[in-house]
């Protein structure tokens, strides 16, 4: 198992700075390719997939559009809602840049089930900032799913 804290980054920066939201990149990169291990070997047509394990909600995985240098996928898990559709949360659309090993969230729910996340919405809402949110997001999801045994062989 790789541990993205032995990741040496090649300059110096500081939090909320576009190196370092490549350093992100390439750490969302490391965690995905631990959890989806054929990642670079997606096709467009591959199917829907489920991960289930007993300490955590299924794990919902797609792949969206695949291109010759990038894939589009989804993860999500899907919340029962009484009498209503179920809801999406969180509900990340990543593209993986294979040539450059990077993972960036591209797209993500902007309204917020959870308070916190709201105020930390309300906080980081130029572009950079957005990008931070979801791409940290998607970071500490990595680990969290690996933690629980999450994985799509």
């Amino acid at each position: 198992m790789l541990v993205d804290s032995l990741i040496v980054p090649e300059c110096v920066y500081r939090p909320g700075s576009f190196s370092g939201l490549m350093t992100v990149y390439e750490s969302n990169f490391i965690k995905l390719q631990q959890l989806v291990p054929s990642l670079d070997a997606l096709a467009a047509s591959d199917a829907a997939r489920i991960s289930t394990t007993p300490r955590d909600y299924d794990l919902h995985f797609s792949v969206m559009q695949r291109e010759p240098y990038t894939t589009t996928l989804n993860l999500t898990y899907w919340f029962p809602v009484a009498e209503s559709v179920p809801v999406a949360d969180p509900d990340l659309t990543v593209r993986v840049y294979h040539d450059a090993r990077l993972a960036e969230a591209v797209a993500a729910v902007e309204t917020h089930h959870h308070a916190v996340l709201r105020e930390l919405a309300l906080r980081h809402s130029l572009e950079l900032g957005r990008r931070w949110r979801r791409n940290i997001m998607l970071n500490k999801w990595l680990d969290y799913l690996l933690a629980n045994g999450h994985g799509f062989d």
